[in-house]
C-alpha cells in the first residue's frame, strides 16, 4: 500500500534515497550540532537506508513533534545543511528533503496514544508552533489539554503567516487531527483577553496556562503616508491575500523572509511587477540566501540602497543610500539630493512585528520588557504564578525550530508544576 498520495511517489522516493546515500555518516556529525533541536540526522538517514522508515519517523517525531513542518520551513542553509561537511567542497546533503519525506510518510502511521491519565487541566492560549508542541507533549503524557485559538483553525503563524506554496495547509489539518485524536479540546474563534481573561481561566479550574500567542502586531515605518488605502502590512496580507487588490505594480519594503513571502505571494496572485525596496545591500538582508534566490527566480526585482521617506498616492518617495566603512565601523548614510519617486499601485510594509497587548492589558501580574515581550524565568514561567509563555511572544520573531526547542523544555516545566501542585494538595 502506498501512503504518499502524490503522483510519482516512487520517483520522489528514489530521489530522496539518492540524496540519503550521499551522507558520509560522519563520526562527529556537524549537521546535528548545527540543528537547534539536535535532530539525530545521522541515525535518521541510516535507518532510512536500512529500510526502517517507521523507526526513523518515530525517532524524529519524539525529538521534534513538528519535524514535518521544520523540514520545510527551517533555514537549512544556516543550520543542518550549512554545517554538512560535504558542503565545504561541493553541495551539502539535502537533509531537509530527507527529513520531510520520512515525516510525511509517517504522519498517518504514528501510533499516538496518551499515557495513563494524569491529574491536571492545562490551557494553551494560541496554537502556533509553541502551542502545538506543548499541547502534543502534554496530551501524550495524559494531561487534559484545551487550546484557545483566536481564529477558526489551528496553526497560528504557520497557517496565517507562511504562504501555502511553502507550507501546505493540509499538513496543519492533519496535525489538528492528531490533537483531537489525543483528546485535546480545541476552542476556535476565542480571543483571550477580549472574550475571556487569564483570571477567568484560572477561576474555572485550569491548573496551568501557557501563552503562545506569537507576534502579530506589525511594526510601522513611521513615515508620512502609511495610512493611505493602498498601503498594507505584510503580516495582515499573508493571512488572506485573496481579499486584496494590489494592482499591477507592487512595492515591498523590507528584507526578511516575510518580505520574500509577500513578494512571491503577490506574484502568484497576479501582480505583473513586484519589487523589494531595501535601504542596504543584498549582503545585509536578513532573509536566507535560498529565499532570496527563490524570490529572484519568481521574477521579483530588487531596488537596493533606497530608504523610503514618504508614501504617496503615486508610490514611494525614497532617498538613495551609501555604505560607509571607516574607523567608526560600517554604516549606511543617505545621499543628499537623491530623492526620487518609485511609482507603484500598492505598498507592502514588511519590517517585522511585535506582540499584541490584549492579554497583558487585561491581566495583572504579567510583566513585559520594553519591547512588550513577556518576561519569563528559566522554566518559562511568567511573573504570574502558574502562567507560562514561550515562542515569539517571549523571544520576538524567531524560527519554528527554536520555538519547538524551548517549548519542549517548558512542557516539562508545566508538567512538573502541575504534578507538584497536586502532590502538595494531597499532603494537605
Amino acid at each position: 500500500m502506498k501512503y504518499l498520495k502524490d503522483i510519482g511517489a516512487d520517483i520522489v522516493a528514489e530521489h530522496v534515497l539518492d540524496k540519503a546515500k550521499q551522507c558520509l555518516q560522519c563520526k562527529n556529525p556537524r549537521c546535528e550540532q548545527g540543528c537547534p533541536i539536535n535532530t539525530p540526522i545521522k541515525e535518521m538517514i541510516r535507518l532510512l537506508l536500512e529500510g526502517d522508515i517507521h523507526e526513523a519517523g518515530k525517532m524524529v517525531f519524539e525529538n521534534n513533534p513538528l519535524s514535518i513542518v521544520c523540514s520545510l520551513v527551517c533555514p537549512h542553509e544556516r543550520q543542518c545543511e550549512g554545517n554538512c561537511i560535504k558542503g565545504i567542497k561541493s553541495n551539502p546533503v539535502k537533509i531537509g528533503d530527507i527529513e520531510h519525506y520520512i515525516s510525511d510518510y509517517n504522519l498517518e502511521l504514528l501510533d499516538l496514544k496518551p499515557a495513563e491519565k494524569q491529574s491536571g487541566n492545562i490551557g494553551i492560549i494560541g496554537s502556533g508552533p509553541a502551542g502545538i508542541t506543548i499541547a502534543l507533549i502534554l496530551a501524550l503524557r495524559g494531561y487534559s489539554v484545551t487550546i484557545f485559538e483566536s481564529r477558526e483553525k489551528i496553526g497560528g503563524m504557520l497557517r496565517y503567516g507562511i504562504p501555502e506554496f511553502r507550507l501546505s495547509r493540509n499538513i496543519l489539518d492533519r496535525i489538528q487531527r492528531w490533537l483531537t485524536d489525543l483528546g485535546v479540546v480545541i476552542r476556535p474563534n476565542t480571543l483571550i483577553g477580549s472574550k475571556l481573561t487569564i483570571d477567568e481561566l484560572l477561576r474555572d479550574g485550569f491548573d496551568a496556562l501557557f501563552i503562545g500567542t506569537g507576534v502579530w502586531q506589525p511594526k510601522k515605518l513611521d513615515i508620512r503616508g502609511e495610512s493611505l488605502g493602498h498601503v498594507h502590512f505584510a503580516i495582515d496580507y499573508l493571512r488572506n491575500p485573496d481579499v486584496y487588490n494590489l494592482g499591477k505594480k507592487v512595492c515591498v519594503i523590507g528584507a526578511g523572509n516575510v518580505a520574500m513571502d509577500v513578494a512571491r505571494t503577490a506574484v502568484r496572485k497576479g501582480a505583473k511587477e513586484v519589487t523589494i525596496m531595501y535601504r542596504k545591500g543584498i549582503e545585509e538582508m536578513t532573509a536566507t540566501k535560498h529565499e532570496i534566490e527563490y524570490t529572484k527566480i519568481d521574477g521579483v526585482r530588487f531596488e537596493l540602497y533606497k530608504a523610503p521617506l514618504e508614501i504617496t498616492a503615486e508610490g514611494v518617495i525614497y532617498t538613495e543610500t551609501e555604505k560607509i566603512e571607516d574607523e567608526k565601523g560600517v554604516r549606511f548614510a543617505t545621499i543628499k539630493g537623491s530623492e526620487k519617486l518609485f511609482q507603484c499601485d500598492s505598498v507592502m510594509i514588511a519590517i517585522s512585528q511585535g506582540p499584541r497587548a490584549n492579554i497583558i492589558s487585561t491581566t495583572t501580574g504579567i510583566e513585559v520588557n520594553s519591547q512588550g515581550l513577556a518576561i519569563v524565568d528559566e522554566n518559562g514561567m511568567t511573573t504570574r504564578e502558574g502562567v507560562f509563555a514561550a515562542g515569539d511572544v517571549v523571544t520576538g520573531a524567531k524560527t519554528v525550530v527554536n520555538a519547538v526547542k524551548y517549548s519542549k523544555h517548558i512542557a516539562d516545566a508545566i508538567g512538573n508544576y502541575v504534578d507538584k501542585r497536586y502532590h502538595e494538595n494531597k499532603e494537605n
